[in-house]
């Protein structure tokens, strides 16, 4: 089970943040360069680069650089864990609800309801 994946912990501390959230969003579309991510935010870049530090370590972005630019794209398959284990813990909770579910039904029936 994926409960004790570092890896998941580093994704899920990845999106915990609506400005990598929004950024993220922004690279969905297409890659782009530092300077236009950090546009929208009206963060200073230095505060920029750590954000993307934190999406580049835990594989959501890939940086290359050309030069003096430095450009950003998404990993799409890196969001796989955290879709797998949210799948998971659906799957239980369904279950539950489900056992809830007859249990209730049971009682309603025994009670004549």
């Amino acid at each position: 089970m994926t409960k004790h994946d570092p890896d998941l912990s580093l994704l899920f501390h990845a999106l915990a943040d609506a400005t990598r959230r929004s950024i993220l969003t922004r690279l969905a579309e297409t890659p782009a360069r530092v300077t236009d991510l950090a546009e929208p935010t009206g963060l200073r870049l230095p505060t920029v680069m750590r954000h993307l530090a934190v999406l580049e370590e835990a594989g959501l972005i890939t940086t290359s650089k050309d030069g003096r630019i430095r450009t950003c794209a998404i990993v799409p398959e890196a969001m796989e864990p955290a879709r797998t284990w949210m799948d998971e813990q659906r799957a239980i909770w369904e279950g539950r609800l489900d056992r809830l579910n007859a249990y209730v039904m049971t009682v309603m029936k025994e009670r004549g309801e």
